[in-house]
């Protein structure tokens, strides 16, 4: 499933954000505070991959990407790339067991273990806010 925003030559809006994740945009913007309160210098970044994967939204340090937050219908991902001491981090902590399946099912490139996690009420919320806040440690 690609992004819900696809066209190349127009960077998403704040509107058009609101609009398409409809009841999840709080949750978004939560994140994305969140995010920036552990990590006050996060650089916001909208990005355009390709037309398979559309516009996707960053938050990043100076080297590496803290969060993703991919834009879809009415719901959005979050997406993360953890390296060997944040996946440590992450399967000692009190994150749901469902994460740390994921984590430990996904494969290890050089930059880490990717994951994406649909987001499309609060459930998971405190949990987003744990691998936020140990990516940012780690």
């Amino acid at each position: 499933m690609k992004s819900v925003f696809t066209d190349k030559a127009t960077i998403p809006s704040e509107k058009d954000l609101e609009i398409a994740l409809g009841v999840t945009y709080n949750i978004w913007q939560h994140l994305s505070d969140f995010t920036k309160k552990q990590y006050p210098d996060a650089i916001e970044e909208w990005n355009f991959s390709s037309e398979k994967f559309g516009w996707s939204f960053r938050l990043k340090d100076k080297k590496r990407v803290i969060i993703y937050l991919l834009p879809r219908d009415q719901y959005f991902k979050v997406a993360f790339v953890f390296g060997d001491k944040a996946t440590d981090a992450i399967l000692e902590s009190t994150i749901v067991d469902s994460i740390k399946t994921e984590i430990k099912a996904a494969k290890k490139y050089a930059e880490g273990r990717g994951i994406r996690i649909d987001i499309k009420d609060q459930m998971l919320v405190a949990d987003i806010e744990k691998l936020i806040a140990i990516k940012v440690a780690y």
